[in-house]
């Protein structure tokens, strides 16, 4: 399998390569920072109002308490999963 790098890869890597790149005192705070701005990216939550039939919120909720899963959660599962292409929806 060929790799094939983007034109901002390849500059990078000649930056990386030059004698114009220069390390950054403190590493170690620099990824603490990044780390630490991505978990909160990751993490961020926003709320948000759907209706949706009383008889599905019966059914869901019952099947959540069969697995020990909130049916919050479930629903935001199932959204994770459909953005990010691991399931599909039949409309």
């Amino acid at each position: 399998m060929k790799d094939t790098l983007t034109k901002e890869e390849l500059e990078i890597i000649e930056y990386v390569e030059s004698d114009d790149a220069k390390s950054i005192e403190s590493v170690s705070k620099e990824i603490l920072n990044y780390t630490t701005m991505a978990k909160q990216y990751v993490s961020k939550k926003k709320a948000i109002s759907i209706r949706l039939p009383e008889s599905d919120i019966y059914l869901l909720k019952q099947r959540a308490l069969a697995t020990g899963i909130s049916y919050q959660n479930i629903i935001q599962s199932l959204v994770h999963q459909y953005t990010h292409k691991q399931i599909k929806a039949k409309l």
